[in-house]
This record gives C-alpha cells, structure tokens and sequence, in this order.
C-alpha cells in the first residue's frame, strides 16, 4: 500500500474515532437519590406473561422486592391477579408501601371479581397506601366512563385508603368529571409517548401538573408513572435510548424533590411481554433490565455507548481491511480518490458496527434473530454494493493516468493479417442486412471476407434477397442459409467459424443491423501483433437514437456502460465482451472450443473463457460502427432479460474460476470486476424479495397495528442509503465522464430504473432455471400503441400501485409521528419509483418515431 494510502487511512481513522468520542462525550447529569418514592412493579422476568398465564412464582417476586427494599419507599402494581395478589404480603417484609392497582377491562364480571380481591388484601396489608382501579381504561376506551365511575365509587364507599384511577394526563382535562369520584389524581406523565424532545421532557411534565393544579385545586396529585424508555421506535423528538432514559429520570427526580411531588418511577424491571401490546418500545421502560441489571448509571456522567471505544475499535480494523482490498491494484487511483474510498469504508464499517450493536441490544426471540440475521445479511449485500459503486465511482473519475490505453499500431499492407468477419441473422429485414453488407463492402481494408449464416429462417423472401445480395458483391462475401441449425446465435457463429478461410487469423463478429465505418479494421487489427492479445473490443453504438423519445432514452442508459463501465473494467483486462464489433484472435476462439451453445449470452461466456485461458483483452471507447435501438420497450426489455439472465448461467457454470483461487488463470483483478459487475444485478433480484416481504411486512402492520412495528430506522436507512448513493454516482459520472446534459442524464436513470424489475425477474430465473430460450431483438418493427405497450408492464404496475397503497394506508392509519414509521413510509415510496419509471417509459415509448426507419439509415449511411 503506498504511503499516501497509509496516511489517508490513519487520518480517516483518527476521523471516524473522533465522531464516535463527540457523540459519546459523558454527560453530567444530578445524581440518582438514595432512595425514591415509588416504582411502577411488574414482577415478570424473561418468558413469562400474564397473556400467556405464565406467572412469576413468590420466590422470584420477593427476590425483587428485596433488590428494591431502601431504593424506594413504595411500589405501584396493577392487577391482583394469581400471585400478584400477594404482592402486599411479601413487600410488607421489605418496609415496602403498595399502591395496590387493580386492571379493569372490557370484561365486566372478571372487573367484579378482581374488585372484591382488591377489597380482601386492601384490608388485611396495613402497607397499601393508596388504591388505583383502572390503567389508562378509558383511554384505550374499554369502558364507558359512567362504568368506571361507578367501581370509584363503590369502592371509596368501603374502603378507607385514598381511591383513584389512572389515565394520562389529558383524558383528565376531557373528562373533568371524573376528578369528583376520586380521592386523588393518579396521573400518567410520559413526555416520550407525546413526542416531546428531551431537553424539554422535564419541563413538558412540569407544565402539564400545574395545569392540573390549576384545573382540580382541591385534588392531591399523584405521577402514577413517570419515565422513559432504553430502546424502541423514535416518536417524533423523541428518541428512546439507554443515555436519554438516564438523563429523563435523573433529571426528574431533582426537579420531583424540589416540586415535592408524589411519583412512581415507570418502572422497576423491564417488562419483554408487553411488546405484545404496546410495540417493541414496550419491553424496554425498566430501571433494571429483565436480568435485574442496571440499565445506566445512578451517579456517574452518563455516556450514550459506554463501550463506544470497543466498537470504534473494531469499525477502525474492518474499514482498514477492507479499504486495503479496496487499494488491491489501484496504483493509478490518485489521492482523492483514495480518500472517497477512505471516507465510504470508514463511514460504512463504522455504521455497520452500531447496527449490529444495536440490534443486538434489544431482547432477541427466535423470530427476532432470524429477522435480525435476514437483515443483517441484506445489509451486508448493501454494503457490498455500495462499496463496488463507490469504488467504480473513485476509479472512474480520479485516476491520474490510464495504464492500458490502447495505442495506435502502425502496420504495412503486407503484414495486416487476414480478417473473417461473421454475420449471423435471422428472419432480420433484408434491407437492413443489405445496408450492414454494403457498409462492410467499403471496409478500408486489404484482405478480409463476409460470412454471412442465416439460421432457421422460413421465409425465402426474407433470406433470398441478402443470398443475391451476397453474389452481387463478390467473393469475397459468402452466404450461407441452414435450416435447421441448432445453438442460436452460438450455433450460427460456429457454423461461420468452421467454413472460415485457412488464412484468416482473426475473427470479426458484428450484428445485422450494424453499419461500421471503414477505418474499423486498419485501426484495430494491429494490436493483435502482441501475442497475448484475444480480444480487441469497441463499444456498440447506436444510429437511431434521435428517432423518438423512447430511443434517446435508451441511447442515454447505454452509454454508461459502454463510456463508464468498460473503462473502468479495461484497466484490469477484465471487459465484457459484446457480440458486435468485436474482434478476436482465431487460435483463442479454437483453443476454448468455439462459441457456447448453452448460454444466451455466448459473447460475454466467451470473453470469459478467453480470459481463463490467459489472453489479454483491449477496450477502446471510441466508436466504430452503429447499429439500431430496440423498437419498442418489449424488445428493450428482453435484450436486458436476456443479458442478466446469461450473466447468472455464466456466473453458475464459472463459479469455481470466479470464485476461488485455486484457479490461477484469473487475476483477482477479473474476478473482481466480473462479480461486481453483476453485482447491482444480483441487488436487483434480492430487491425484488425486499419488496415482496417489505408488502407482507406492510399489511401486517395495517392488520395488526399494536403488535407490529415498522422495522428499526437502522434497517430502513439502508435502502434509502443506497438508492441515494447509486443516483448521486448515475448523476456524477454521467455529467462528468460521459458528458451528457442534464436530460439526458435523467433520461438514463429512468430507462435505467425502468429495467430493474425484468434484471430482478432474471437473475431469480436464472438461479432457478438453465434453458431459457434465445431471444433476438427485433429491429425495424415499428412503434409500439398505447395498449401494447402498457401490456407489457403489468407487473410493475400491479407491484407500483401496491407499495404507494401500503405506505398511503400506513401513513394514514398510524400518526405519522415516529422516525421509523416516516421512514418506512419513505421506503415503500422510493421503492416504487423503478415501478413508476417503468410505466413512464412504456408511455413514452408509444409516442411515434420522428422519421422513418429508412431515412434514418441512408442519413446514418452518408455519416458513416
């Protein structure tokens, strides 16, 4: 690694420390008092819950009560049910006062029991202080108030300890009334739930019991519960953290001794059941975990992650390793972009780090972990994608030299070799092929031939005119017409390659619609004078582009391949070959056995096994030929299916070459690039999964709204992360390198996007499957209307309309107050947008041409 790279590292580290030590800097924040007035007292520890009639036994529930005897004088409890009768009982032996609670629901006789428990151990524990019937009962409307009322005052009538119910505080201020069957106010502050930042959560309390004063100057007031929670969903400002629990209490309780306020903290021991029923951030309310641990400190300066420095330790060690791969055969990458990388691996690894950490903070269930490993694993193929973009990224733009340009090779007459060119068609409009064969017959070049395979065509008055065609240009173009021949394209180019002249020694391939320009092979021949040379490549490009809307958009998404991609990919000889103006040497093509019949895309399959056998590949982005856009967005679509589709064969049938090293004809530079560029294509497929569980996700959230969170806010930024990331590089390198316009680069994300659910639906297919069908893209076939081409994107219409129907619903459901809900509202809506593009571009493709197809030609003819 060069000295710069170490420095850039060491300076990026020090950064990425630095952050973490500003956002864990200790807080001093008053102390914990020695002991407090109440805890809110559930008594259930890990796997027990009153839903499932799993109870705590005595034993255990004393074990907490002696934890708690000289921390409080008191505790809140709120049902008399199975043990948690005996709470009195055994808190009596621990100078334990009780507010003896008692749950009212919806069930009116088990109330009436329940009740008459309360009134038997209200008179036979001299330590009840204080009788709470009712939690929050009216506001989850489980009663009517007129009921509730009267259980107040029935049991005010027989019992001589101080009665209430408990509600927040402003189901007091709806209903006033309720104050005048009371013996006290018992009241719910939770500053949290209200979504209250907090550094105002104290005073927010504060402000709200004195408007209680002011309302029922005659009532005690008494905090039923007052308290923050260590973990769960974010609610507007409001963000639930061990540290933000450690600074609400602590805060509080200075502020509740100098008000003189009668409080119960909320609560004792975290509580995991009540997930349950108040959502994730319900399990996590407890000054003890569910272990019986303390949760933060009582006296020390609070920190955020007390061992932040264990976890910056270990992001720092990942991001060094990985930005040393990153640097593996970058000696031309200048230090910009060697401190891009720096800055996205140091980022990525440290937000990679608290993501794990965090996620491993909650209580873990078996569904929990399996989600949790799901995810972890999304965010891993994140990552990886969004390091090989950012890497792309760095190379594509801060390179400070070109160590493979390819440099012009002067060479007489006499010793250019003989050339071969292939043109395999079938069923291809014969003017067009004419046209191909006319600009083939200008080729400034001294000895070369045509052969020209039609495979399988039925009609004789397709092939039979560019048979006479053939004729009429002489010997040196021959045709040939066989029917049946198997292999596709592959079958056809091996045809060629078996009936080519002895004395050529390099094969040229080009499709029908191609018209190439006639210094073509006098430029590029000569690089085959090194022996090492297999391949010597020049990018498609198309003609036809300023036709329609619908082409120039397709012109646009090509480009970044062909201008961004490859050059990029040229500098580690590791280029995918295309099957058009293309150029390979004859022994290479013989000494891997021809073209592959199996793969549907034998050009790239080719290129790869050319590779494997040693030889070196040239790129030149510079233009030698042009053919014809896709006519409609069918066609568009199947060509891409068809490459990604071919990319997964290729990828399975290579897998032992690209993915481990025991195969040595490979530089890791290949196989790197050969990965990573079908790596967006993989995300896409894995996309399509996302989005499928991200729908299932959303309805259970609308079905089940209490017992479903949206997923944690880490797990949302992903996504959101990356399709900002891609877009931002798309924006970048298209106005930088490519040096498109600013429609055009739009137009390119959009037909990019546009393709992302057929890449996704090949990719899967391939993995599935190993005999999809050869598909040739048609050329010439005129327009699209209207309905054919809305026809073929019902999929993508049917996924659209479902991902904006989940985020519309969840929006107006729940209270859009919470981060994570805002968030994964934002999720299903960006990942709709490739749906959207997809429909956007099926409509603009149905616009008519702007000139017909044989003008375009003859106009591209005289150009060329």
């Amino acid at each position: 690694m060069k000295t710069s790279s170490v420095i850039i590292a060491i300076a990026v580290a020090i950064l990425a420390v630095s952050i973490w030590a500003v956002a864990n800097r200790p807080e001093q924040e008053p102390p914990w008092p020695t002991r407090i007035q109440g805890f809110s007292f559930s008594p259930f520890q890990a796997g027990q819950s009153p839903l499932a009639a799993q109870y705590p036994s005595e034993a255990q529930i004393e074990s907490d009560l002696a934890l708690l005897q000289g921390k409080t004088h008191a505790v809140r409890t709120y049902s008399v049910e199975h043990v948690q009768a005996k709470i009195p009982e055994l808190a009596l032996k621990y100078r334990i006062n009780v507010a003896l609670g008692v749950w009212i629901g919806a069930d009116l006789e088990k109330n009436e029991a329940d009740i008459e428990t309360m009134l038997r151990i209200a008179n036979t524990n001299p330590n009840i202080v204080r009788i709470v019937i009712g939690n929050e009962s009216i506001l989850r409307a489980d009663l009517p108030v007129e009921t509730l009322i009267g259980y107040l005052d029935s049991a005010r009538r027989k019992l001589g300890i101080p009665v209430s119910t408990a509600e927040p505080w402003h189901v007091w201020t709806k209903y006033p009334e309720l104050a005048d069957h009371v013996d006290y106010l018992a009241v719910h502050m939770l500053p949290y739930w209200e979504g209250v930042h907090i550094d105002a959560a104290v005073d927010y309390v504060v402000e709200k019991i004195d408007l209680l004063k002011e309302m029922f100057p005659k009532k005690p007031i008494v905090i039923a519960e007052v308290g923050w929670p260590s973990n769960g969903r974010t609610r507007q400002s409001a963000v639930a953290s061990p540290a933000n629990q450690a600074t609400f209490l602590r805060r509080f309780l200075a502020r509740a001794s100098k008000e003189k306020y009668v409080y119960y903290v909320m609560e004792a021991f975290d509580q995991p059941w009540k997930k349950d029923t108040e959502g994730s951030v319900g399990a996590y309310w407890g000054v003890y975990d569910v272990n019986r641990q303390e949760k933060f400190p009582f006296t020390e300066p609070i920190v955020p992650i007390a061992n932040w420095y264990i976890l910056a330790g270990i992001s720092v060690l990942i991001a060094a390793v990985t930005f040393a791969i990153l640097l593996i055969d970058s000696q031309t990458l200048g230090n910009r972009g060697r401190g891009f990388l720096a800055v996205m691996v140091f980022a990525v690894a440290s937000g990679a780090v608290w993501v794990v950490y965090d996620y491993t903070s909650q209580y873990l269930t078996v569904v929990t972990v399996l989600v949790g490993l799901v995810m972890i694993c999304g965010m891993i193929g994140v990552i990886a994608v969004l390091l090989t973009e950012a890497h792309e990224w760095a190379e594509a733009r801060w390179i400070i030299r070109w160590r493979r340009r390819l440099k012009p090779v002067a060479m007489d007459d006499d010793q250019l070799p003989m050339v071969s060119l292939h043109l395999p068609i079938y069923n291809e409009p014969p003017d067009m092929v004419i046209e191909t064969l006319d600009s083939l017959a200008t080729l400034d070049y001294p000895r070369f031939e045509v052969i020209v395979v039609d495979n399988n065509t039925k009609d004789p008055g397709v092939w039979e005119p560019v048979q006479a065609h053939c004729e009429q240009l002489g010997e040196r173009f021959r045709f040939f017409h066989v029917d049946p021949l198997s292999g596709f394209k592959a079958g056809a180019l091996n045809y060629a390659l078996a009936r080519t002249h002895a004395d050529a020694s390099i094969i040229a391939v080009i499709d029908s619609d191609y018209m190439v320009y006639p210094h073509w092979l006098r430029e590029l021949v000569p690089q085959f004078q090194s022996l090492h040379i297999g391949i010597v490549q020049a990018p498609q490009d198309y003609r036809d582009s300023a036709w329609s809307g619908f082409k120039a958009m397709c012109y646009a998404e090509y480009r970044g391949f062909f201008f961004i991609g490859m050059v990029t990919r040229n500098e580690r000889n590791a280029i995918i070959q295309h099957g058009t103006m293309t150029l390979i040497r004859r022994q290479a093509l013989e000494e891997v056995g021809g073209w592959a019949p199996w793969c549907i895309t034998e050009d790239a399959e080719l290129g790869l096994r050319i590779f494997e056998e040693g030889y070196e590949a040239f790129y030149t982005p510079t233009s030698y030929g042009r053919g014809l856009i896709p006519d409609t967005f069918m066609d568009y679509k199947k060509q891409r299916h068809r490459w990604a589709y071919g990319a997964i064969q290729i990828l399975r049938r290579h897998a032992s070459h690209l993915l481990s090293d025991k195969m040595k004809r490979l530089t890791r530079g290949q196989r790197y690039h050969f990965i990573a560029g079908w790596l967006p294509w993989l995300a896409d497929g894995a996309n399509l999964l996302f989005n499928l569980a991200a729908l299932c996700w959303a309805v259970a959230m609308i079905a089940a709204p209490l017992k479903v969170d949206p997923p944690l806010v880490i797990f949302s930024i992903l996504p959101l992360a990356l399709f900002a990331f891609k877009m931002a590089k798309s924006f970048y390198l298209y106005r930088t390198r490519v040096k498109a316009t600013i429609l055009q680069t739009l137009a390119a994300a959009i037909a990019g996007l546009a393709l992302s659910h057929t890449v996704a639906r090949a990719v899967l297919s391939g993995f599935f499957t190993k005999d999809k069908p050869f598909f040739r893209t048609p050329k010439m076939v005129g327009g699209s209307p209207l309905l054919k081409a809305l026809s073929v994107c019902v999929e993508e219409f049917l996924l659209f309309l479902a991902l904006v129907s989940a985020a519309g619903t969840i929006a107006y459901l729940q209270k859009m107050d919470t981060l994570d809900i805002n968030l994964w509202v934002t999720v299903l809506v960006v990942q709709s947008i490739p749906y959207a593009a997809t429909l956007f571009v099926a409509l603009v493709s149905a616009f008519p041409a702007r000139r017909s197809s044989n003008a375009g030609l003859k106009k591209s003819t005289a150009s060329a």
